[in-house]
């Protein structure tokens, strides 16, 4: 074998070995991909139940309601054009209310109810997630220096 021949098996041995290390590392990390929806994005592609992700907005108006627990919260997120349903059993953030930005990870449950398992609110009148911001413009609902009012 000559020099340039075992240079070219070295540098094709090395390329495979770095496909499989990539391979094996996005295969361990599939489960911990969380997807960033927007109501009408989830509405209009639905996930598969039991798949984890995030879904971004503001809290509807008018639709926080507590259960009798204490503990459960039922509210509506929406991007203004479309409105998903969440429940959320915990503490909510102190900053949480309606009308402001809200990001919530959990999973959609088979009665298109998204059932959270954290709660995420804005922690200031100029700030508003990323994803929710971008969802908001692209629904042309977002109005620059406005925020979240």
């Amino acid at each position: 074998m000559t020099r340039k021949q075992r240079r070219g098996v070295l540098i094709g041995t090395c390329l495979v070995v770095l496909g499989v290390a990539v391979g094996l590392v996005l295969y361990a990390m599939r489960d911990s991909i969380v997807f960033f929806y927007s109501p009408s994005e989830l509405l209009s592609k639905p996930a598969p139940p039991g798949r984890t992700l995030r879904i971004g907005g503001l809290v509807e108006t008018g639709s926080v309601a507590r259960d009798v627990d204490g503990t459960t919260v039922h509210f509506r997120v929406t991007d203004t054009a479309k409105t998903v349903a969440v429940v959320y059993k915990g503490i909510l953030p102190d900053l949480f209310r309606e009308g402001q930005g809200v990001v919530a990870e959990g999973t959609m449950s088979q009665d298109g109810v998204f059932v959270a398992a954290e709660v995420l609110a804005k922690h200031d009148e100029n700030y508003m997630p990323k994803e929710v911001v971008d969802a908001l413009k692209k629904s042309g609902r977002w109005q620059e220096g406005a925020g979240a009012q």
